[in-house]
């Protein structure tokens, strides 16, 4: 006899209790149950070739057949047996997972198994999960109720459940399992869980960076360091499968901006001793920047030649080295091999490196491949989000001809609608070898928001808002926003909506409806706007949009008028000179009459003031377009790239109001020497009536503040001017322009300082203009008698001013991401401008949201 242990056998009502924590129940020891093997009788010696079964018996097995037990020996009645066949009966009923207890025993022609079956588990019960949901568990574990228990098995669980801890953060989770035996040879399989602390990121360090500071690599990472204030953050924890995806972010963010040999060398987190934090250390080696160098095209196929492939390539020689420009000219290509009739087309890009020269030749080869279809898609994980919605991201459809360049596209813009944490796209063998299986699994994450913000700037003093918004509803990928805003000057509602795919078609389609109260105070009149609209698009290229819109809005004005002013109306020979004058009334005293107006904008219209057209309530019809191309390497800090968009509003579709607006904006971003990125920014405006219908001031272009810095809000452009003597008359009133152009240039400096500050400074120049109002809107330059001597130069200039010359403004600004939101300073000085323009030299804004 001899036998091989693991512990002492279980008791009916004992709880045996096996303690596994951490990391070292990793490491635990596996055993078998007790094996008993006894062999006596004739003895092997005495028997040439072994000795023959005539009969088997079972003992033991109460929920298996003895048959079943059986049939797992490769020994039965008749045949021989030695010892090397009896340690493969052995084997193959411990193989089984089905017994927890096996002795084989021989007497003479007799063979003996007596088996302890394992026992069956009747529930499995985690207990201190406060953190972790236990479906999170079920998920992963092997063990469930009426499933075999082994020892085995639970040791498997208790890793895979501290692996879910793992990924969650927690990496000081402890896990005890505890078994509880019940009748019927069943068995209670209890999880107890020390959750522990979450384990974050105290510090993201890099090493042997140059080009790139850590501010700027810390961006391109998804890890994120752990901060008090950050309470949304869901990637300030450790999590090695994330760590690898940061390599691979590392790596196509290096090679982009030129850096063809980068490599991440190592990437090492090291936990604190405290077991609280972890320091992430990414060794990296830039390598020299690139260009490219010889690009050419080698091609088997016979309908199309070479030629015609390179003309389509987004590549140019002499530019700077990108690894996204060589996986755009390989779709270019499929997809122009493709129009030529070829489904099934292999190219492969061939790169050879010029160290001297610091170039990257490539050649692209590019053959006719196998025949390959899809047979069937899969989709999966996707608990809340309909499966049309993602199949209508993917490129390719079940009986459409494999191509890699459109399940790689597929997965990218299924990962773009920001309803998954994570999103693959895996091959299968499919029923036939020119068929495959494509099984897309996606991880379901939160889309839904609820935030209330507050902030105070220069402009509008304390600024309060509260939004509700869901980016996926229903599962069905459409957009709800309800936004509330509300500061010192403005009150505004908005309820937006967003389908995605109206009618099943690429084609997005929403409404708005809105209603607003503006104080423009620069200007002298108060807004309220109540409307509604509808829009659509589409795309017309994989970086390009197209939009379409309608707008119905009623807005009422009120002109505040007169005032503390000198007002001067001629109403007979006689000029009479009239202070304090009020909307409602006005008073002559040559004749001794008291005249009461209903309107003072009626009663002296255009004659005193320039706005007095635009008062009152105006019903806008409009229909407009928009046309946007988007090549930017980062929507949010890029670096390279260029972005432009182009859209116009055509008001007269019934309505009062009949104008055609045109607005154009473009902006280009270069990296600089010394890790600057410069930028150059340019938006221009025009807006004119038809029909004879003025430009209203409501309707028209005000620039300064934010869009002009240097200037106060409203501060450039046409305006009325006073005399000097009236209080606040050498302000005047903005009157707003039908045509602005605003250009800049800022270069991007990084500063000597920690990059967990969140500080990005730029310098900057803004120049441009305004100006242009319509004849109308200048009555009281026809009159000598109204010209004021507004900047106290002893000349009389006309009231209402408006040269379309060029403003010029330099500064600084910056950017403060803070623990309570971001704040922007912007320190200017005007270097060009006209004397009626306000200036503004320091300019502040913060908010935040919580």
């Amino acid at each position: 006899m001899s036998s091989i242990g693991w512990g002492k056998s279980m008791q009916p009502g004992k709880v045996v209790k096996a303690a596994f924590s951490g990391v070292l129940a990793a490491t635990a020891a596996l055993s078998f149950a007790a094996i008993n093997v006894g062999i006596s009788g004739v003895a092997y010696a005495q028997a040439q070739g072994g000795i023959l079964i005539q009969q088997v018996l079972v003992r033991g097995n109460q929920r298996i057949e003895a048959d079943t037990v059986r049939s797992y020996l490769v020994v039965q009645p008749g045949s021989r047996v030695d010892q090397q066949s009896l340690d493969v009966a052995l084997k193959t009923l411990f193989g089984t997972g089905l017994f927890e207890d096996v002795n084989v025993s021989l007497n003479d022609a007799v063979l003996l198994v007596e088996v302890k079956e394992n026992p069956i588990v009747n529930r499995v019960i985690f207990e201190g999960n406060k953190r972790t949901k236990e479906d999170k568990f079920t998920e992963e574990i092997q063990l469930a109720p009426r499933a075999i228990y082994t020892k085995a098995k639970v040791q498997s669980d208790l890793q895979r459940v501290i692996e879910v801890y793992r990924r969650s953060g927690r990496f000081a989770a402890a896990v005890t399992p505890k078994i509880v035996e019940l009748p019927q040879n069943r068995v209670d399989v209890i999880y107890e869980i020390d959750e522990g602390p979450v384990t974050g990121v105290a510090k993201i360090n890099f090493s042997g960076n140059e080009k790139f500071s850590n501010s700027q690599l810390n961006d391109v990472v998804l890890t994120a360091e752990s901060r008090w204030w950050n309470i949304f953050e869901s990637n300030d924890n450790y999590d090695p499968d994330r760590l690898e995806y940061d390599r691979e972010l590392l790596r196509q963010f290096y090679t982009k901006q030129g850096y063809a040999d980068f490599q991440v060398v190592s990437a090492i987190a090291e936990l604190t001793p405290d077991r609280e934090d972890f320091f992430i250390t990414f060794q990296v080696e830039e390598g020299p920047e690139y260009n490219f160098g010889k690009i050419d095209v080698k091609t088997t196929l016979s309908k199309i030649n070479s030629e015609l492939l390179e003309s389509s390539l987004p590549i140019r020689p002499g530019s700077t080295f990108n690894s996204e420009l060589i996986e755009n000219a390989t779709e270019s290509i499929t997809y122009a091999t493709g129009i030529s009739g070829y489904a099934f087309v292999d190219v492969n890009p061939r790169l050879k490196r010029n160290v001297e020269a610091k170039t990257v030749d490539i050649t692209f080869e590019v053959n006719e491949g196998p025949r390959v279809y899809v047979e069937r898609i899969n989709i999966g994980g996707n608990t809340r989000t309909l499966d049309t919605v993602i199949r209508r991201e993917m490129r390719v459809a079940e009986g459409d001809a494999f191509n890699r360049v459109l399940v790689d596209r597929s997965q990218r813009r299924v990962n773009g609608l920001g309803f998954f944490g994570q999103v693959e796209i895996n091959e299968l063998a499919g029923s036939a070898p020119d068929r495959t299986i494509l099984d897309v699994q996606v991880q379901e994450q939160s889309t839904g928001s609820f935030s209330v913000g507050a902030g105070i700037s220069s402009t509008d003093n304390f600024i309060a808002n509260l939004a509700i918004s869901e980016r996926n509803l229903l599962g069905r990928g459409q957009f709800l926003q309800l936004d509330l805003r509300a500061s010192s000057r403005t009150r505004q509602a908005n309820l937006r909506f967003r389908e995605p795919y109206f009618l099943g078609r690429n084609l997005a389609a929403g409404f708005d409806i809105f209603n607003s109260n503006v104080d423009f105070q620069e200007s002298g009149f108060v807004r309220d706007s109540l409307g509604a609209g509808v829009n659509v698009s589409f795309p017309v290229s994989e970086s390009g949009r197209l939009g379409l819109n309608y707008t119905i809005r009623n807005d009422d004005v009120l002109i505040e008028t007169g005032g503390n002013q000198f007002v001067n109306v001629n109403l007979d020979p006689t000029s009479v000179l009239i202070p304090g004058a009020t909307p409602r009334s006005v008073t002559l005293d040559g004749s001794g009459q008291n005249l009461v107006v209903a309107d003072f904008c009626d009663f002296i219209i255009n004659q005193l003031e320039s706005t007095c057209e635009s008062r009152g309530q105006f019903l806008t019809s409009a229909l407009g377009y928009s046309l946007s191309y988007n090549k930017l390497n980062d929507p949010f800090f890029p670096s390279r790239g260029w972005r432009v968009g182009f859209s116009q509003v055509f008001s007269g579709l019934g309505g009062d109001v009949q104008n055609l607006k045109s607005q154009l904006q473009a902006a280009y971003y270069r990296p600089l020497p010394f890790d600057m990125v410069g930028t150059v920014k340019m938006d221009i405006g025009y807006v004119d009536g038809w029909s004879d219908d003025n430009v209203r001031i409501s309707d028209r272009f005000f620039r300064g503040a934010s869009s002009f810095r240097g200037f106060e809000v409203a501060g450039v452009g046409p305006r009325r001017v006073f005399d000097q003597s009236v209080p606040g008359g050498s302000r005047g009133r903005a009157l707003g322009g039908k045509a602005y152009a605003v250009g800049t240039l800022e270069a991007l400096v990084p500063l000597p300082l920690p990059e967990e500050y969140g500080i990005r400074t730029a310098l900057f120049t803004d120049f441009g203009t305004v100006g242009i109002i319509d004849e109308a809107s200048k009555g009281l330059n026809n009159d000598v008698t109204q010209f004021v001597d507004f900047d106290g130069d002893g000349i009389f200039d006309a009231p209402v001013q408006d040269d379309l010359s060029i403003r010029v403004s330099a500064g600084l600004s910056i950017n403060w991401r803070s623990p309570f939101g971001p704040v922007q300073i912007d320190l200017s000085e005007v270097l060009i401008k006209e004397d009626y323009d306000q200036e503004e030299g320091f300019r502040f804004s913060a908010g935040g949201q919580f």
